[in-house]
């Protein structure tokens, strides 16, 4: 059985989750989200919790489903209650971060600004050199702040690039070690 699938997942006020055309939707204070419902998992619904379940538990798909859907529909409730965050850091000297409408303005050591729009559910602030992402949406703000971190990856002698807030980067020695013989 799985140990993960089979604890049930609370709805706390304020949170409305229903079944539409094969989709499970879940409404609240910070939005609505929507999750194609995977024919193998078994949706219960009730004012309180959401419970998943499968057929047989014996299947090892099966168990595997049941554990991803309910990660995916706790992960849901969360988003729409308390949000999702990524933050992303910036450093390296002249490495600038602006933000103008729903876009970034990034200045990486390129002969040009790099543009990148931010999509719907996904905000941003920029305070110094930290950008910080938040939405609803677990994957779509993880996937943004990869994206992000893309442009520029940081390099391991200086450190100089885009790297998550909690990254720890190792750092590699120059030629001059090779010297020093």
């Amino acid at each position: 059985m799985s140990r993960l699938g089979k604890l049930p997942i609370a709805l706390p006020s304020g949170t409305q989750a229903k079944i539409e055309n094969g989709f499970l939707v879940i409404k609240g204070p910070k939005g609505e989200l929507k999750e194609k419902i995977n024919p193998l998992a078994k949706l219960e619904l009730s004012d309180k919790e959401i419970v998943v379940s499968v057929n047989d538990k014996e299947d090892k798909k099966q168990r595997a489903i049941w554990g991803l859907y309910r990660s995916l529909v706790n992960n849901m409730v969360d988003g729409v209650n308390n949000g999702f965050q990524k933050k992303l850091e910036i450093n390296g000297v002249g490495y600038r971060v602006s933000l103008s409408g729903n876009k970034l303005v990034l200045n990486l050591g390129f002969s040009h600004q790099v543009n990148f729009s931010l999509p719907q559910g996904v905000s941003a602030a920029v305070e110094a050199n930290i950008i910080t992402l938040s939405g609803a949406n677990k994957q779509q703000v993880g996937e943004i702040a990869a994206q992000i971190r893309k442009i520029r990856k940081p390099e391991p002698y200086k450190g100089k690039g885009i790297k998550y807030a909690d990254e720890i980067l190792r750092r590699k020695a120059g030629k001059t070690a090779v010297k020093s013989k």
